[in-house]
């Protein structure tokens, strides 16, 4: 298929060039040519503007920042929502607020235009690997049509309800990460303050009530896992900004619908203070470093 891809940086990268791999056409745009180049060296062209990168698309995909880039890409003046095709289908892959999926869903409808939310759950070496899961909002046959183009990115796919659903389950999702990503952290400390082998007592809570993700795939303790970020001086991954946006989504999400949440709003001030010493582009599993009370080192 033809696809248009904005947004190719750490993670919509690897997922543009993975589509590349599955012998799909994909045009890429990003503010960063930097990027464009890394793009177009993995197989992929370059769209010379937003309105030439969706010409004659059958899919448009976008990995972006924030709720702002998304609307000023597609509702902003240039109004881009109207140069796609109008059999093409949209598919927002960026982590944003529920009521800005909403609206790009209503604004698309109004032009005859698809939109699904499809916000991903893996990181970047789920990016890498292609074993991401996509978590849809959107009408369900809209969701059926990008099942086969997502499976090229990643390993599941769910429809978590209707436009705004997506992003809401990717919230909850992370909210819980770095919950248990916390409590990890301080019960790795924990143990070794008391003169326990980190990847001793890991491997204990692993066999115990309480494994969990952080430990068994994303262990935070330098050394005990080869290939994470934190035994690479935590450096790639997932940025404890972006970890922080999304928590603030969280809880502004918490908010509205008056949901009680003190363990995210513990994990939220924890992640800003954390960030605001100088570790916002460290690893979200750096938060070790803020449990031990050691500098950010970045």
């Amino acid at each position: 298929m033809n696809i248009a891809f904005f947004g190719v940086g750490n993670m919509g990268g690897p997922m543009a060039a993975n589509l590349v791999n599955a012998g799909h056409t994909v045009r890429v745009y990003d503010l960063a040519p930097a990027l464009v180049e890394e793009a177009v060296a993995a197989g992929a062209e370059a769209g010379n503007s937003p309105a030439d990168t969706v010409a004659g698309a059958e899919v448009v995909i976008s990995m972006l920042p924030s709720a702002n880039a998304v609307k000023g890409l597609y509702l902003g003046a240039q109004n881009l929502l109207g140069s796609i095709p109008a059999e093409a289908l949209v598919i927002d892959c960026s982590t944003i607020d529920a009521a800005t999926s909403r609206l790009l869903a209503t604004a698309a409808a109004e032009q005859g235009r698809t939109v699904i939310d499809a916000p991903v759950s893996g990181g970047v070496g789920g990016a890498k690997a292609a074993t991401l899961t996509f978590i849809c909002g959107g009408d369900e046959a809209a969701v059926e049509r990008a099942r086969p183009i997502l499976l090229a990115m990643g390993k599941k796919v769910f429809r978590a309800g209707d436009h705004g659903a997506g992003q809401t389950a990717k919230l909850c999702n992370n909210m819980l990460l770095a919950v248990h990503m916390i409590g990890t952290c301080e019960a790795l400390q924990l143990g070794a303050d008391n003169g326990l082998d980190p990847a001793v007592l890991s491997e204990i809570m692993q066999a115990s009530s309480g494994r969990n993700w952080s430990l068994e795939v994303y262990n935070p303790w330098p050394g005990v896992m080869p290939g994470v970020p934190s035994s690479n001086d935590y450096q790639g991954g997932f940025a404890v900004d972006l970890m922080n946006k999304d928590l603030t989504l969280a809880m502004g999400n918490a908010m509205q619908s008056g949901t009680r949440t003190p363990m995210g709003a513990l994990a939220r001030s924890l992640y800003g203070l954390h960030g605001g010493q100088g570790s916002g582009q460290l690893d979200f599993a750096s938060i070790l470093r803020f449990i031990a009370g050691q500098p950010a080192k970045d």
